[in-house]
């Protein structure tokens, strides 16, 4: 998985201050109470703006978790596989492989199996639930990876969806995004105790975007550990799918091919934490660890 973390991280972004826009848009045009005011701290009510935030927080984390596949889908053009028309025999046996690991895992319901056209060697999973997923590989994939690498790349995404780490990482998301409009409201309302009386919407209305948008940031470095966390475990559960062996093959067949293919029409930074690698450099703003370091720990599993 690679491309999810910062594409889910932009959506948020864009959903919460869409979300304060119209909520300051509304409250100054009926002149109907507002939540955190633009005096100074002693115009807040602290217990109004904390339920105020948690409703704005987790309603845009879900909002974002509810796209999550449509949007994959149209960012990354994927092409879904219909099992119930024909397929060629390359389709048949990738949407087999899917469906196979898939019961392994105990899921329920089939996730949409895709394939988008690029030359990158890399997979993804995404979607609001396990009964609503889709996991898709690229065409570089396919043409680069033996059969075993392939099932231990599968074999991984299905493992984030069977241990529903996209649910999971929503609820972590709400959370950084309720202390995201708490803390953003609480400076701005600061800031704009400073400026005269007739300004103070106007100064209070932009702190609050702003800072609103730089706590984002600093709350996705959270987001972004708990990512890497999260890759471990399911290349943990990738190897009780398809067998250590092949998870391991697989992991190498991406060090050794990933950063030599790259296309260069396509931008993927958008949606790059879906993805099983990431092609970056490992900091505090990377999706994955290290590959080497994953091959080292599921040896020493």
């Amino acid at each position: 998985m690679g491309k999810r973390i910062f594409y889910f991280i932009l959506t948020n972004i864009l959903v919460m201050t869409t979300i304060m826009i119209v909520w300051s848009v509304i409250t100054s045009f009926f002149d109907i109470g507002r939540v955190g005011g633009y005096g100074g701290l002693e115009t807040l009510d602290i217990g109004a703006l904390a339920i105020f935030s948690i409703v704005v927080g987790f309603t845009g984390a879900f909002i974002s978790l509810a796209m999550s596949r449509w949007m994959a889908k149209k960012m990354m053009g994927v092409r879904v596989i219909d099992p119930s028309k024909n397929m060629s025999a390359h389709e048949r046996e990738l949407v087999e492989k899917v469906h196979r690991l898939s019961r392994a895992a105990g899921l329920m319901h089939m996730p949409e199996v895709g394939i988008y056209n690029s030359r990158e060697v890399n997979a993804f999973a995404t979607g609001p639930s396990k009964k609503k997923s889709l996991v898709a590989v690229s065409a570089g994939l396919l043409q680069s990876m033996d059969d075993d690498a392939v099932e231990g790349v599968l074999a991984h995404e299905i493992a984030h969806v069977a241990n529903g780490d996209m649910v999971t990482m929503t609820l972590l998301q709400g959370v950084v995004n309720t202390f995201v409009v708490f803390l953003s409201r609480i400076v701005a309302s600061i800031v704009s105790g400073f400026v005269r009386e007739e300004m103070r919407f106007i100064v209070h209305f932009a702190a609050v975007i702003i800072f609103q948008i730089l706590f984002s940031i600093l709350g996705s470095l959270v987001v972004f550990a708990y990512s890497r966390y999260r890759e471990y475990h399911a290349d943990r559960g990738g190897a009780d799918l398809a067998g250590k062996d092949k998870m391991i093959h697989a992991l190498e067949s991406l060090k050794r091919q990933v950063n030599n293919v790259r296309d260069p029409h396509q931008d993927d930074n958008a949606v790059q934490t879906l993805k099983i690698n990431n092609k970056r450099s490992t900091n505090m703003f990377s999706s994955h660890p290290d590959l080497d370091d994953r091959i080292a720990r599921l040896r020493a599993k």
